[in-house]
């Protein structure tokens, strides 16, 4: 047996041994040195890496329909391979969504993530980009999209702990970002941030037109492990040590479909899977990120601008991906 086969025989041993139950920088600031990557790939082989999954825009991102039929049918598919592999996973959730398929029904969907075991945290009512609404509106939102949550995690004894900024937008100047800050200790939220930063949405919405969909098919999980590739290198050189990364994809078909080979693909790179809340112990989440500004994107980025060290950025996803998107309206 090879040895990379070997390791991640181990790594699967271990973690069911312990298991108990336009968001990108601007570009034009960043480099893109080629050698960062092929050196990322020739040493992921051979090392021992932690991701915590996180799923965002519950019951379903913006790829399609919110029916419950449907929703149902792409939840139960997307949970299989997480509930079979015993995939600790945290799931965000747009309470405002039941509107569109009733609480009753939406409060099924959000049984069957916990079922899974998942973790559920707030992802406010009606996700709204914090660069342009007034924050007292904003902050109004987040505890509008408490409700549903609650009346699926207190029957189970579970705590809302989490909150994830729509967009990753943070706050455009600094009065605004420390005040939505002081909002969230005040309700005893923790901020769940995000290193692995990416463009599924697009592929996903991408997918669900026919013209586009053999080639997403052929190129998603490619481009998704050519970021992974840069931040799994990118982040030790800024952070200073190897810690528990935090993946950000969305409930979408797409997702839906290739989650087995997005899991198969992180096990071959030498991952095992962690909870957020064991991500979040790693110290490096206590660093200072001191990014103000109209844009969203991963904490790496973020602690690198705070230590104002030279800019470096992750893959673009590619010009076909790019056009399409905006063919689409978007």
């Amino acid at each position: 047996m090879r040895r990379s086969a070997i390791f991640q025989k181990v790594c699967l041993t271990l973690e069911r041994a312990l298991d108990t139950g336009t968001h990108r920088p601007n570009k034009a600031l960043y480099e893109k040195p080629l050698c960062l990557l092929v050196f990322s790939a020739a040493c992921a082989f051979g090392a021992s890496h932690q991701v915590a999954i996180t799923i965002d825009d519950l019951p379903r991102g913006g790829d399609g329909p919110r029916s419950y039929t449907e929703v149902r049918a792409l939840t139960k598919k997307l949970l299989a391979p997480i509930r079979e592999q015993k995939i600790p996973v945290t799931a965000f959730v747009i309470g405002g969504h039941s509107d569109e398929m009733g609480e009753e029904h939406f409060r099924e969907i959000l049984n069957l993530w916990l079922d899974a075991g998942a973790d559920l945290g707030n992802h406010s009512a009606s996700h709204l980009d914090l660069n342009q609404v007034p924050l007292t509106d904003y902050e109004a939102d987040i505890l509008k999209g408490e409700p549903i949550l609650r009346s699926v995690l207190d029957p189970r004894g579970k705590k809302l702990v989490y909150f994830r900024h729509p967009y990753l937008f943070t706050g455009p100047t600094p009065q605004i970002k420390a005040g939505l800050q002081a909002f969230l200790d005040a309700h005893n939220y923790l901020v769940a941030p995000v290193t692995f930063d990416d463009s599924d949405y697009e592929y996903a919405l991408l997918y669900t037109h026919p013209e586009y969909r053999d080639r997403v098919n052929a190129e998603y999980i490619p481009y998704m492990e050519s970021v992974i590739s840069f931040f799994e290198q990118r982040g030790p050189l800024v952070v200073g040590h190897e810690f528990p990364q935090i993946l950000l994809i969305h409930a979408n078909r797409l997702n839906a479909d290739k989650m087995p080979e997005l899991l198969a693909m992180f096990r071959r790179r030498g991952y095992s899977f962690v909870t957020l809340e064991r991500a979040l112990a790693d110290p490096a989440y206590q660093l200072p990120e001191e990014y103000v500004g109209r844009g969203g994107f991963s904490w790496i980025h973020r602690w690198s601008m705070t230590k104002k060290m030279k800019g470096q950025a992750e893959p673009d996803p590619p010009k076909w991906l790019e056009d399409g998107w905006k063919a689409l309206g978007r």
